[in-house]
C-alpha cells in the first residue's frame, strides 16, 4: 500500500483533493492511503508515509520537509498549482506515484 500524505496551512482544502485523488486511485487500482494534515501535524506521519505532497500555499516549507525527511527515502514535491486550482485528482495521484518510482 501507498502511503501519501499532503500538507497544506491547516489541513482543510486538500480534503476534496484527498477524495478525488481517494477515487483515481480506485479507478487505477492502486492500493494507497491517502490524507492530508495541517504543517503542524505532518512531522507526527513521518515514519509511516512514502511520499510527501505540500500544497502550493506551503511551497515554502518545501526544504525544511527535504530536511526532516533526510535519510528516510520520502520523497517531497510540490503539488502544481493548476492540477491543485483544478483539484485533478488523477493528475496528482500521477505525480505522486511518479516519485515513488
Amino acid at each position: 500500500m501507498k502511503k501519501i500524505m499532503l500538507v497544506c496551512s491547516a489541513g482543510m482544502s486538500t480534503s476534496l483533493l484527498v477524495t478525488k485523488m481517494t477515487t483515481s486511485a480506485v479507478k487505477k487500482g492502486v492500493l494507497a492511503k491517502i490524507f492530508a494534515v495541517s504543517e503542524t501535524e505532518a512531522s507526527k506521519h513521518f515514519d509511516d508515509i512514502d511520499v510527501l505532497l505540500l500544497g502550493p500555499q506551503v511551497r515554502y516549507l518545501l526544504s525544511k520537509m527535504e530536511k526532516s525527511l533526510a535519510g528516510k527515502g520520502v520523497p517531497v514535491a510540490v503539488i502544481d498549482s493548476i492540477n491543485y486550482g483544478t483539484m485533478n485528482g488523477e493528475a496528482v495521484l500521477n505525480q505522486a506515484l511518479g516519485l515513488l518510482e
